[in-house]
Parts: C-alpha cells; sequence; structure tokens
C-alpha cells in the first residue's frame, strides 16, 4: 500500500510514516508502470499530497520491502487478514517515543486502482506540522494506474508532488545524509 519518502521529502515521508504499518507488508504486486497516489487527510488543515511511483516488477516489491526491514524492528503486533480483494491490517508501532496504533482496510485489484484507508491513533513523540500532537488521523490514499513510466523516467523513481524526483536506490545515500546528484532531465533531488 503503501510507499513515500523525505523535509520537502520529509513530510511527505512524515505522512506515509502513519499508514507505514499497512505499507510494507506483503501486499499483491502492482502492475508495471506509472502509478499515482493521492493522499488526503480527514479534518486536517494538510492539502492533498500527490506523488507519482515508476515501477517494475523489482522496484515495487524493493519499495514495498523498504518499510518492511523498518517495521520488523518497530512494530509489536500487525495482524493481516485477508478477505476477497479487501485486506485488514491492524498494527502498533514505536517510532522513538511516539507509538501508532493504526486500522488499514486496502481494496481493489493493484491492476488499475486500489484504495487505502487507514485510521491511527498516535501517542507522544514531538507535533508535526497540520498534525495534532495525539489523537485520531483519518487518512484515504487513492492510487490508479496512468499507463507506462514517462519518457526519462526509470522504474523505482518517484516523483513528489513538488516536481522533487528520487528513486528508491537513492534511499540508501539519503539515510546516510548524502544527497545524490539529479540525473540528466530529471529535477536534481
Amino acid at each position: 500500500m503503501i510507499r513515500c519518502l523525505r523535509m520537502s521529502f520529509a513530510i511527505p515521508f512524515l505522512l506515509i510514516a502513519s499508514a507505514a504499518p499497512a505499507a510494507a507488508l506483503d501486499l499483491p504486486g502492482r502492475k508495471p508502470g506509472l502509478w499515482q497516489l493521492t493522499m488526503n487527510f480527514e479534518g486536517r488543515n494538510l492539502p492533498s499530497q500527490v506523488m507519482k511511483h515508476c515501477i517494475d516488477a523489482a522496484t515495487d516489491k524493493e519499495m514495498n520491502g523498504v518499510g518492511g526491514g523498518m517495521q520488523k524492528e518497530v512494530c509489536s503486533k500487525q495482524d493481516v487478514q485477508r478477505a476477497g480483494n479487501t485486506i485488514v491490517i491492524d498494527s502498533v508501532c514505536k517510532f522513538g517515543t511516539m507509538t501508532s496504533t493504526s486500522h488499514a482496510v486496502v481494496t481493489g485489484d493493484f491492476n488499475s486502482a486500489y484504495t487505502v484507508k487507514v485510521d491511527s491513533k498516535r501517542d507522544g513523540g514531538p507535533a508535526m506540522p497540520g498534525m495534532p500532537a495525539g489523537g485520531m488521523t483519518h487518512m484515504t490514499i487513492e492510487a490508479k494506474w496512468l499507463g507506462g513510466c514517462e519518457a526519462g523516467q526509470k522504474p523505482g523513481d518517484m516523483i513528489l508532488g513538488n516536481g522533487m524526483t528520487m528513486n528508491i536506490h537513492d534511499l540508501p545515500a539519503m539515510r546516510s545524509g548524502a544527497m545524490p546528484a539529479g540525473r540528466p532531465g530529471m529535477p536534481v533531488r
């Protein structure tokens, strides 16, 4: 379900982190090509966040796995129930001093469109812009397949709403504090 990342990049990452308990499980693979993900928060003063993922089977699995390793370390509970095209995930994860208890419902076919609805209760941790210091967050992610990746894109590219592009393979450098150089024809990350 879901995958995103880092301050022009950090805010989208923090938004997705609240959905991360559902994001890094063994979900069906998405159809290769370009996917658009639109994240909306109910009752919050945050604009919709839109991003695009250019994927093939390998990078989709890799994007799913990025959160998976993190979740094994931070989640004390991760219950998954499947019924037809619906996946329900209940989880409890701790990020530093913050605990997130989430209930996520994923519906769709992963070939043309899917929806993720996440209800998350956040306890502790620092305040985040536009988010309550505690309490409930309700997020919906609408994902739709747009077709083939655009010219100049390569599998693993994530295009954020501000035009910033990064690739899943850039994450190790970002974690170490190094920013990768931009690719010709693509915005500097």
